[in-house]
């Protein structure tokens, strides 16, 4: 059994990321973190618990419920030296803020011909698997993917949400944080001493040889789960896991396929114009004489996110999953 030390703890996802916000609230007065109910409730899942405590109101601020009004006031500060950390509340409550991040977050940097940087990250709790209301399940990254000057990245582990953030945080480029909320209290060794991977490079999870999965966040899970069920046939799945969605790591993703000649892309968003399509498309291109099946794809449907009762029924499972790894090696 491993010794846990000091650097090293076992930790569950939120608990990993209010750590990292705590380091780097502790590291540069500058950092600030704000957004509804994170002060004195400590958020709404606890992911901020304790920080107002330790660092005042002026530092963990609790803001009016106005999504518009919290990303603008944070591009205000970021304009003056400050590195703002925003939470938004739920998924579906970001789109009041959509034109904030789009036409001002996304382009001042260009827009100032590179002469203003605007470190800002938005932390926004996606995806579902929690069994709750309209507009708390929504995985909309690939609507911020689209838009050039927006990084968009995704932990699927501990130890990836709390260095992850460390690097958004410092980061002078916008950062949109997706934190996959159906995994906030499943533990990982986290080591916050160790030299993380870079920020938008992807990682081999589980050596294979026949057949890659490739996923991020909350479905990186899935995918081991669904390597180990084939491996039980007789079936040697890879397991890639991109962590970042903008940009891609079409590097990694190439490499893992000419290796397994076979790719299934898996996310919860829908798959209709999804991020899989582009992952799909570049791979076509690049992969096209070492790949011995198409591009396949997993994600949720083209509808609105259903009520609880029906999400299992909406959301990929192991046998969505392991269905296209058939249809893969079939071919």
């Amino acid at each position: 059994m491993a010794v846990e030390t000091t650097a090293t703890r076992n930790l569950p996802l939120a608990k990993a990321i209010n750590e990292s916000l705590r380091r780097a609230l502790e590291a540069d007065p500058k950092v600030i973190v704000m957004g509804e109910d994170v002060g004195k409730l400590g958020g709404v899942f606890r992911v901020t618990d304790g920080l107002q405590k330790d660092f005042g109101e002026s530092r963990v601020i609790d803001t009016p419920l106005a999504e518009s009004g919290i990303v603008g006031t944070a591009i205000g500060l970021a304009l003056r030296g400050y590195r703002p950390v925003v939470e938004i509340q739920f998924d579906g409550f970001v789109f009041p803020a959509y034109d904030q991040i789009v036409t001002q977050l996304a382009k001042m940097h260009a827009r100032s011909l590179g002469k203003v940087k605007l470190p800002v990250v938005v932390r926004i709790p996606y995806g579902g698997g929690i069994g709750a209301v309209e507009h708390h399940s929504e995985s909309p990254e690939a609507l911020f993917a689209h838009v050039a000057g927006l990084k968009i990245v995704s932990p699927s582990n501990a130890s990836d949400a709390y260095w992850m953030l460390q690097q958004a945080i410092q980061s002078d480029d916008p950062v949109i944080y997706f934190e996959p909320k159906r995994r906030y209290w499943e533990k990982a060794e986290v080591n916050t001493e160790a030299i993380p991977d870079p920020l938008h490079k992807a990682r081999v999870a589980r050596e294979g040889t026949d057949l890659t999965l490739a996923a991020y966040g909350p479905m990186v899970k899935l995918c081991h789960e669904a390597a180990a069920a084939a491996a039980e046939e007789g079936k040697s799945l890879e397991v890639l896991d991109l962590r970042s969605v903008s940009p891609l790591d079409f590097d990694a993703i190439q490499a893992s396929v000419e290796k397994t000649r076979r790719l299934v892309v898996v996310h919860e968003a829908p798959v209709f114009f999804g991020s899989g399509a582009e992952i799909a498309a570049r791979i076509t291109e690049r992969c096209f004489y070492h790949l011995e099946a198409p591009v396949l794809r997993v994600g949720g449907y083209h509808s609105p996110y259903p009520p609880a009762r029906l999400e299992e029924a909406y959301l990929p499972d192991l046998d969505r999953v392991l269905d296209a790894v058939d249809r893969a090696l079939a071919y």
